[in-house]
């Protein structure tokens, strides 16, 4: 689903001469149209491309909201009504500016954490106000299924989907991904997918966390029931560049599958917002400590400098990059209306060749933080 980019108007709403020839509603249809339903600021064409080989079109740049709801990794280990607020300013400031692409999980906000609540579960919600506010409105949404290791057999997915749609308050979701590889039962778990694909149930199908042999079997496998594997979903960023290393992303581009970047700005490490005096808190603060910090100074001045001459910020720049890369959409994440906003002016602008060389010569200097180990099973 993507937000409309056109609408149908009751006969009596008409448009001048002149407004058709100029593009724009008269004001006798603006009249008309505050006094009935708000129409949806319209997402451009030309911001979106196709997933993979399927007939789904997404922005170039999505939110992931692995943080709404969560008190065990994000928000210092508490949900509040104030986090709520930020949250849902988020999701509405990140469609009226045109991005129109959310990615979250069954286990975002997990049931096990107390406190906790369904990162499916507010998404859904935000959803639903958000259609009740305009009626035309739609929202391309991605969610995954956890392989844990209780769950065997293709049944397992369409079981866990259905639940996921119920918290989405959703008939259908856009894309479906296979969160990690399961430590048995894969070929079961693609099934699966395939089987939603073939009940309506989801628009295109996923993985993540795949390695290079793992995307190729699960390329083959729905290849063969006619469905196209339309993503892979890893942590990709300039600091953070494994799948390339690994093959993963040579292996998207041959086989015309999107990579999807999780953690592009390295959990915020890039945004030039943290320093070796004030490294993050909560478990990235073990991660991006002050000793790494340290080291990615001069990395983070150069995306400053270069950032300015563009009137981007760090955070906008380090997303562009991996834009300029080809076949990648980012997904980062949205915490609050600002920080949405600001992920939107990532594109629409292009970096130089030179600038894009010159920042990962600089990066490679840094040795990386450790991913999902599950990338190199």
């Amino acid at each position: 689903m993507a937000v409309a980019t056109h609408f149908s108007f009751p006969v009596n709403y008409v448009l001048s001469e002149a407004s058709r020839s100029r593009g724009r509603l008269d004001r006798k249809l603006v009249r008309a149209v505050a006094s009935g339903d708000s129409i949806a600021p319209a997402i451009s064409e030309e911001t979106k491309v196709k997933l993979g080989g399927s007939d789904l079109k997404v922005t170039k740049l999505g939110i992931g909201v692995w943080s709404w709801g969560d008190n065990s990794y994000w928000n210092d280990f508490q949900w509040d009504d104030r986090k709520l607020k930020a949250a849902k300013g988020a999701f509405d400031v990140s469609l009226d500016s045109g991005i129109d692409f959310f990615d979250t999980a069954e286990v975002y906000g997990s049931k096990f954490s107390l406190g906790a609540i369904s990162s499916e579960t507010l998404l859904g919600r935000f959803l639903r106000e958000r259609k009740e506010r305009y009626p035309g409105a739609e929202v391309s949404v991605a969610t995954k299924y956890a392989a844990l290791p209780w769950r065997l057999g293709r049944e397992s997915v369409i079981s866990a989907l259905k639940d996921s749609l119920a918290r989405l308050e959703l008939s259908s979701v856009d894309l479906y991904q296979l969160h990690w590889p399961g430590l048995w039962g894969n070929e079961g778990y693609l099934d699966g997918l395939g089987d939603a694909v073939e009940q309506g149930l989801v628009k295109a199908v996923g993985v993540s966390n795949y390695s290079e042999k793992r995307l190729r079997d699960a390329y083959e496998r729905l290849k063969k029931r006619g469905i196209p594997l339309a993503s892979n979903q890893v942590n990709y960023s300039l600091i953070y560049r494994a799948p390339e290393q690994t093959g993963v992303k040579a292996a998207c581009d041959e086989l015309g599958v999107s990579l999807i970047a999780y953690s592009p700005i390295a959990q915020g490490a890039l945004t030039g917002k943290y320093t070796p005096e004030n490294p993050p808190t909560g478990p990235r603060g073990r991660i991006y400590t002050r000793e790494f910090l340290t080291k990615l100074q001069p990395l983070l001045n150069r995306i400053k400098q270069i950032g300015e001459n563009y009137t981007k910020t760090p955070t906008q720049v380090a997303l562009n990059w991996l834009v300029a890369q080809g076949n990648v959409i980012p997904i980062p994440g949205a915490k609050n209306a600002e920080q949405a906003k600001e992920f939107a002016g990532a594109i629409g602008w292009s970096l130089t060749d030179d600038e894009v060389a010159e920042l990962r010569s600089l990066a490679s200097e840094i040795n990386p933080v450790v991913g999902f180990p599950v990338e190199y099973l």
